[in-house]
């Protein structure tokens, strides 16, 4: 892999099969149909990015047209072809960027073009980037010169949506689905390209720059670029300073944070975000590594250091372990849920910073959360029962903070109260009539959108006329009524009409059918003049 580039990702990409990372067999299955004489009209090369589609395209093309002929293929010195190939200035190899010549005017130029037989080399070869962005038109256009093309004519597409290419060209084409690069493989590369490049680089440093790239081969080339840029006086990259860099956060922080959320430390918990979101992590992916956190709790005991697996270092993988030990994984199923509903709020406020906090907040809020924990010092047999009990109805007792403050001073004179049961929204809204709660009724009829009703939980949809404490001043007087607590919550859903909405929608429909009813009929014909401004229901029926 040699270029005169600078840039890693250019200076080490593969220019022959031998050189491939992690496409060893595609590169195989190619050379052998080659060597076979079997060579199809058109490859279709699809993977995500940095995976060496390009790479293998350009590969091809030089086996295809390489002057020293197929037996004694170009490696090191190469013929004029092959070096034109790789420099991208052949005469007969044709890159282009679908994206910009996705039109059926560009194909068509190409196909005019493709007429005539190549002037210096035995293939005319058209590579297509990113080709899922040809229009429907263009393709069309494409597809009788691809089924029958000139004997010296071949296509080789590349794109990184494979489900945006028509059927009928997939068909036409040689298909090979590129692989995201193992980790080990990608770790091991890396760090030969790092000893070559004369640079200081630690392990775990690396390690992180295999788990960013996220299986591509340029992206690893690319962050180690920059992390050996910034070791101008010739300090080795550690772990601490990679992460700085490339803008990731310590999991340690994260797992710590974990620690103290389920010792319902609150100070400490907000204080542990506020530095993470201090450090430039944007709320989102705050969530999403939370999300991943939780997966390896759930899952730890599956995860294996050593393998192909560089998201955890040892003391992250220990202090996990350690978690996992002492939560119950129902808990963690709550939790993951909890988060996912979390990040859709994420996009109807106006502040995620504070919705995440709130967020932490209303999770160390789960009424009796530590009796849920299973610990190696149980309580006696009478507080396991209690505890068992919290734990059967956890949904139902998640608390809102911002509920807190109002709730507190009646939870004495509640303690007697007898439980009362709300089975549907109509039960509801009958409710708020009986408890002479007019401004709730109100708005449950007027601007409530309702998603979903099930007992202890609420949702529905966004609805800019509901007043702004409409959620809070509801969830005190379920939990009064009730003696619940009960989840209401936003929804990106649409919900149904309101109640109001409804009563006028069947309202108007009954008033259309009087209008076109024969009595009414009968009546107008008499009164011309006359108007139907209002009905009533007959309640006699024999009249």
């Amino acid at each position: 892999m040699t270029n005169n580039s600078t840039v890693l990702a250019l200076k080490y990409r593969p220019v022959n099969f031998d050189q491939l990372i992690g496409q060893e067999l595609i590169g195989e299955t190619i050379y052998n149909s080659i060597k076979l004489n079997k060579v199809p009209n058109a490859y279709l090369l699809t993977g995500i990015r940095g995976t060496g589609k390009t790479s293998i395209a350009r590969i091809i093309a030089k086996v295809l047209n390489c002057k020293n002929g197929f037996e004694n293929l170009c490696k090191d010195n190469f013929c004029e072809n092959c070096e034109a190939i790789t420099n991208s200035n052949h005469i007969d190899i044709f890159e282009l960027d679908a994206a910009s010549q996705s039109s059926v005017e560009n194909t068509r130029e190409l196909i005019e073009f493709s007429r005539y037989a190549p002037t210096s080399s035995k293939y005319k070869i058209y590579i297509l980037d990113e080709c899922h962005m040809l229009s429907k038109q263009a393709w069309a256009s494409l597809l009788k010169t691809l089924e029958e093309p000139p004997e010296y004519l071949k296509f080789i597409f590349a794109t990184t949506e494979i489900r945006k290419v028509p059927i009928t060209i997939v068909s036409r084409c040689q298909r090979f689905d590129l692989s995201r690069i193992k980790s080990d493989q990608l770790f091991q590369f890396i760090k030969k390209i790092t000893e070559k490049e004369k640079g200081r680089v630690t392990d775990e440093a690396l390690k992180l720059i295999v788990k960013l790239s996220e299986g591509s081969v340029r992206d690893a080339l690319s962050l180690l670029d920059r992390g050996l840029l910034s070791n101008s006086q010739g300090e080795e990259l550690d772990l601490i300073k990679a992460q700085k860099i490339y803008g990731y956060f310590d999991k340690s922080s994260l797992i710590e944070l974990f620690q103290n959320l389920f010792k319902g430390d609150e100070n400490k918990v907000i204080n542990i975000y506020r530095k993470i979101y201090e450090a430039g992590v944007e709320p989102k992916i705050f969530l999403n590594d939370f999300l991943e956190i939780l997966y390896f709790i759930k899952n730890i005991s599956s995860i294996k250091l050593n393998g192909t697996n560089f998201s955890l270092n040892d003391d992250e993988f220990n202090a996990i372990d350690k978690i996992s030990r002492t939560i119950d994984p129902k808990d963690i199923i709550l939790f993951w849920q909890f988060t996912i509903d979390t990040i859709d709020e994420l996009d109807i406020v106006a502040n995620p910073n504070l919705c995440v906090e709130m967020f932490l907040v209303r999770l160390m809020y789960l009424k009796d959360f530590k009796d849920s924990v299973i610990t190696k010092d149980k309580l006696d047999n009478t507080n396991n029962e209690k505890k068992t009990s919290a734990s059967n109805k956890i949904v139902d007792q998640i608390k809102n903070i911002a509920q807190q403050d109002e709730i507190k001073p009646k939870i004495k004179s509640q303690e007697t109260t007898s439980k009362l049961f709300i089975n549907n929204f109509e039960e509801l809204i009958e409710l708020c009539i009986k408890k002479k709660e007019i401004k709730l009724k109100y708005e449950l009829e007027s601007n409530v959108n309702l998603v979903t009703f099930v007992e202890g939980r609420i949702e529905i949809a966004f609805n800019e006329n509901l007043d702004k404490d409409f959620i809070k001043e509801l969830s005190n007087k379920l939990y009064e009524w009730t003696n619940t607590r009960w989840i209401i919550s936003l929804s990106k859903k649409k919900g149904l009409i309101s109640k109001k909405q409804e009563e006028k929608t069947n309202k108007d429909k009954i008033f259309d059918n009087v209008k076109k009813s024969k009595i009414c009929n009968t009546v107008l014909e008499i009164l011309p003049d006359a108007e139907l401004v209002e009905f009533k229901k007959n309640e006699h029926k024999d009249d």
